[in-house]
């Protein structure tokens, strides 16, 4: 079973994340604001990997803690679930249309983090949620991860859907990566023999 369970307790948020890779993309998501809850959803149905989330953050500070921590835990869920990386195609992309929008989503489960993002917002935030640390998420699943994470928004105009656009496209492309390939028989996919560092 590829799964991955992380309980992270801080001054500042208390955090469950459950994950199985080999699932069929169902979720149970509490974040305590509700356009992350529809994107790590999004995340979830899109990639097939089931997700549980469960966090109580310090909301009355400000959203920065319950982000950055819910997507550092998810991180480490599936850094976690991943193993030795074993077998898995490890690179994966998807260009993501929505309407008037397309974004297009490249990664490697390198262990070795890193995030490029090209895209932007034009308005300050989505339902509740502060546009300017949708970046922030990425940047710190990238880390926990180990993902080299290209983030592109090619075109668009409606924030709700560059938002879920970019989330929906990585989904796919997580999915693609975290496959196991029949082929490699179970060897790490890389010629140093391991991944990372």
């Amino acid at each position: 079973m590829r799964t991955g369970r992380i309980e992270r307790n801080t001054a500042e948020t208390h955090i469950l994340v459950e994950v199985d890779l080999d699932g069929t993309g169902a979720y149970d998501i509490s974040t305590g604001i509700g356009f992350l809850d529809h994107m790590v959803e999004q995340f979830s149905r899109h990639s097939l990997i089931d997700v549980t989330m469960k966090v109580d953050g310090d909301l009355h500070v400000d959203q920065h803690h319950t982000t950055e921590d819910s997507a550092l835990a998810l991180g480490q869920a599936l850094a976690q679930s991943l193993g030795d990386k074993g077998g898995i195609a490890r690179y994966g992309s998807a260009y993501s249309p929505m309407d008037e929008t397309l974004a297009r989503v490249a990664l490697d489960i390198s262990g070795r983090p890193y995030l490029v993002w090209r895209a932007g917002f034009s308005q300050e935030k989505l339902g509740e949620w502060d546009t300017e640390l949708i970046e922030h998420w990425f940047h710190s699943i990238a880390q926990t991860c180990g993902l080299t994470l290209h983030v592109e928004l090619l075109y668009g105009a409606n924030n709700h859907h560059i938002c879920e656009s970019i989330y929906k496209g990585f989904a796919r492309a997580m999915r693609a990566a975290v496959d196991i390939d029949p082929r490699k028989g179970g060897a790490i996919p890389s010629t140093k023999g391991q991944l990372g560092g």
